[in-house]
């Protein structure tokens, strides 16, 4: 279980005295409290732990990555190195993301499974894609691949 995880990898950062480590992994267990608690109000059994945690992990890394782009054009080098310190650290926690062949392939397969035929099947496209291949790959990407596919 991916919390379980956090947990053991925030005390193993502590003892090991990784100030970086240790802080990034902080905010990740605070971003899940904080989602607990807007889902509080939800029937718990409905949600997938992994799939939320998952979900919050690639947020940070997108949000990091904009960051990134500001500091670098504000010539802040060493926030923007910071920055990608924390995204290599968040990315250990998410699963491998899929190589540039695989996302096409992956939506080729789900185009043709769900019988999509025009551009009004791509939010249809885009819903299994994330169902399936969550925290997975970059849907940014998948989004123009499924439209050049089904243009």
């Amino acid at each position: 279980m991916l919390r379980d995880d956090l947990t053991h990898a925030m005390k193993e950062a502590m003892k090991s005295k990784d100030r970086t480590r240790l802080s990034t992994i902080r905010l990740i267990l605070a971003a899940v409290k904080e989602k607990d608690i807007e889902n509080r109000s939800l029937d718990s059994a409905d949600l997938d732990d992994d799939a939320i945690i998952t979900d919050i992990l690639s947020k940070m890394v997108k949000q990091r990555g904009d960051s990134i782009k500001a500091y670098e054009e504000a010539g802040r080098c060493e926030l923007a190195e910071q920055e990608r310190e924390e995204i290599a650290i968040i990315q250990t926690f998410l699963p491998r993301q899929l190589s540039d062949d695989e996302l096409k392939n992956a939506c080729e397969g789900v185009v043709s499974e769900i019988g999509a035929e025009g551009l009004k099947d791509i939010g249809r496209c885009m819903g299994a894609l994330k169902a399936k291949y969550a925290g997975q790959m970059d849907f940014a990407k998948a989004s123009v691949t499924v439209k050049e596919l089904l243009a």
